[in-house]
């Protein structure tokens, strides 16, 4: 989520922004690519988030031909796609590579700097913004689809913060979110276990009274007139090392909804 600087002054204003979250994923610098670093359990996940959102789009906008499949070679191509909280750029980089047009968020210059400068290395175009969710949304930025993903749990104001996430979504578009339960077991692995027996995250990374359940999810859509397409959770299997999707919501978890061509 941005230049590990102390002048707050320069970060974009927004009532969801938890400025203490911010500093503290901005601090991560390059780290953000290291595959072995801190954020190393999203680049596990990645594979899972990517296929997950690719299969939904294809389906949702294969068109009357049916042609959009997610085994094509650009299978996103031509659509407009933004990731709110685009951090370091794990998720808008693949997203781009399948040929969708990728616009990244994040409330901290840090990460936007990290992210454009990766984004160039790879020899992607990827339009990455130093700015709050309140700020894009004001405009008349809509989008195919939009992307909240390992970012609920971290911003103040829940309830507008998804709003105005909606908002960018346009008639008949998408909407993606993955966060964290608050359950019981979510505090034991996603916190006990992840951070501070596993060290897959930094200490402090997760506030476990800010998970979101997916029942508190779900009426946020549906007061922003968005219908729930699909849910699923999301599991760490250990003995292959990779994260796989799973009835289970106890903990990880990622609903996609959909809202009305009528909206």
């Amino acid at each position: 989520m941005g230049t590990n600087t102390d002048d707050h002054a320069s970060r974009p204003h927004s009532a969801s922004i938890d400025p203490a979250d911010v500093a503290r994923f901005e601090r991560l610098g390059q780290q953000w690519w290291d595959p072995y670093g801190p954020m190393k359990a999203l680049h596990k996940l990645n594979p899972v988030r990517v296929d997950w959102i690719t299969s939904l789009a294809c389906v949702h906008f294969a068109g009357p031909q049916g042609r959009r499949t997610p085994d094509a070679p650009k299978p996103l191509q031509g659509l407009s796609i933004v990731e709110i909280g685009s951090g370091g750029g794990l998720l808008c980089e693949p997203l781009a590579v399948l040929g969708a047009a990728m616009t990244g968020i994040d409330p901290a210059p840090g990460n936007v700097a990290i992210a454009s400068t990766h984004a160039q290395q790879q020899g992607l175009s990827i339009d990455y913004k130093a700015m709050s969710v309140e700020e894009l949304a004001a405009t008349d930025a809509r989008y195919d689809i939009v992307l909240v993903m390992e970012v609920v749990e971290h911003v103040n104001d829940v309830s507008s913060f998804l709003a105005r996430c909606c908002d960018l979504v346009r008639p008949d578009g998408l909407i993606f979110v993955a966060t964290l339960n608050r359950t019981l077991k979510s505090f034991a692995l996603a916190i006990v276990g992840a951070e501070y027996v596993l060290r897959w995250v930094p200490i402090g990374t997760h506030q476990w009274e800010k998970f979101v359940t997916p029942h508190e999810l779900i009426q946020s859509f549906i007061v922003n007139d968005i219908d729930v397409m699909e849910q699923t959770g999301v599991f760490y299997h250990p003995l292959r090392d990779e994260w796989r999707l799973s009835r289970d919501m106890d903990v990880n978890y990622m609903i996609a909804g959909h809202k009305s061509a009528a909206s």
